[in-house]
């Protein structure tokens, strides 16, 4: 998965992610990672309102130019916020197939190829 479309995804959804995750385990997550620093992660932890320690975190992560900040935020969602995880994967895959015209015979889409049997 690319960062990139990663950090795209997780910032359309940032309003519903700021709402319903609490981000505790995502900032030790990437402490352990040195995505975050020492002073961010005490900072944050000085944030008591989850929804802005939320928002706090992604203020911090949405300039990262580290290149995996997003993979790993991913990571860390999937054990407690499983339905999020699968919103932000739905955003990666696009709205509309593509036809493979070298033999007319496949169908591309992002997940895999499939046979069509035309």
């Amino acid at each position: 998965m690319e960062n990139q479309a990663l950090k795209e995804a997780f910032r359309s959804l940032h309003a519903e992610i700021a709402r319903d995750v609490n981000p505790d385990s995502i900032i030790d997550a990437l402490l352990s990672k040195k995505i975050i620093s020492d002073d961010d992660y005490r900072d944050l932890r000085q944030v008591a309102d989850s929804r802005n320690r939320c928002r706090d975190l992604f203020s911090l992560l949405y300039p990262s130019s580290h290149p995996k900040t997003f993979i790993h935020v991913r990571e860390a969602l999937l054990g407690d916020y499983p339905w999020i995880v699968d919103e932000i994967d739905d955003k990666l895959t696009p709205q509309t197939a593509q036809l493979d015209l070298t033999d007319g015979n496949y169908l591309a889409i992002s997940c895999g190829i499939y046979n069509i049997n035309i």
